[in-house]
């Protein structure tokens, strides 16, 4: 009797036992019916939108080219300029007996140059004092030449049609050489770009001459036609990305100030090749990677490492590691294991 209720206990402990334990990941000898689609690369055209300021590429810091007090300064900021115009002049006092000292000097071995020739003509001179004139006469034109030179950028001149965007001096002031005295852009050839960017990624695919639509928001449902013009060839050390250039319509000139924000979305021309998979059918994603059950014979699951180059609100882009599989896995992976068989039923039959 005893014995007959130990037995019945144990039983009793075992059916529990078993009732409340977990499932099982289904072996090699067992067969799990999953469903499956079949895994096909498609070409998809990914939009990559942008942001950056306006500028012209050709904007200016104009200085002179030696120092001196600054006489006249004749333009202000805002003010539109014409090639050749002149912009700002140095008191010319100090240059001028600079170019008269030069001119001197200059005449003066001219002078040395030819009462020696003469001399040396009449064997009085030797030809060492003779090629000593010469060389000293050089000398005293090359130093007249540069004193011209100089006279010649003591004033600033327009160079291009543009805008004066910074005065960063006023008449009197004292300024050294090569100081900055205005700040111009081309804007008047209309050559507008919009420079913003871009990740690696997106660098790596657009193209130079990639079509863009840009949008201001100072001119909100306006849409202005663009096109890349250039693409960095090195990453900028101050952002930490990429740069591009998109160049604007020339109709679009009116609208545009050097510095305005703008937003682009642009549209490269090469489509990329990829595989489309559902959000279900990844697990264990980390990053730029993640891992799916695929199938290569309808037989047997293989658990395969993917790259997933973006995700989006319907689906998950993978760029490698689809390419030898036939099935992707979609439903009943859940317990499933590197070399589980299986019998597939296709989605949607």
């Amino acid at each position: 009797m005893k014995a007959s209720s130990a037995l019945v206990i144990v039983c009793v402990f075992i059916f529990f036992a078993g009732c409340g334990s977990e499932p099982e990941k289904i072996g090699e000898k067992d067969v799990a019916q999953v469903t499956v689609v079949e895994v096909r690369q498609e070409s998809i055209e990914r939009e990559v939108t942008v942001s950056g300021q306006f500028t012209t590429d050709d904007e200016a810091f104009l200085s002179f080219k030696t120092g001196g007090v600054i006489q006249s300064i004749f333009v202000k900021e805002g003010d539109a300029v014409r090639p050749g115009q002149i912009l700002a002049s140095l008191d010319l006092t100090e240059i001028r007996a600079g170019v008269a000292q030069a001119k001197a000097g200059y005449e003066k071995a001219y002078r040395d140059l030819q009462r020696v020739q003469n001399l040396y003509q009449d064997s009085v001179a030797s030809l060492e004092q003779y090629e000593n004139a010469k060389t000293a006469f050089e000398v005293a034109e090359l130093q007249f030449n540069a004193a011209k030179f100089n006279m010649d950028y003591s004033q600033i001149r327009a160079v291009k049609p543009g805008y004066i965007l910074k005065k960063f001096a006023n008449e009197g002031q004292i300024v050294g050489p090569g100081m900055p005295i205005l700040q111009t852009n081309g804007a008047g050839s209309g050559n507008w770009i919009l420079r913003a960017g871009v990740s690696d990624r997106e660098w790596a695919s657009l193209k130079v001459g990639d079509k863009a639509e840009v949008t201001l928001d100072t001119r909100p449902g306006e849409v202005i036609a663009a096109v890349i013009s250039r693409k960095s060839e090195g990453i900028d050390p101050f952002s930490g990305t990429f740069t591009v250039d998109l160049k604007v319509s020339v109709a679009a000139k009116d609208m545009l100030a050097s510095g305005l924000f703008g937003k682009a979305k642009i549209s490269p021309s090469e489509k990329i090749e990829t595989y489309i998979i559902p959000h279900h059918a990844l697990f264990e994603a980390d990053g730029n990677t993640g891992y799916v059950f695929v199938s290569e014979d309808g037989k047997k699951a293989k658990r395969q490492r993917v790259i997933i180059s973006m995700i989006e609100k319907e689906h998950v882009a993978v760029t490698s590691g689809l390419e030898q599989a036939k099935y992707l896995i979609v439903g009943g992976s859940a317990y499933l294991k590197d070399g589980s068989s299986i019998t597939i039923n296709m989605a949607g039959k």
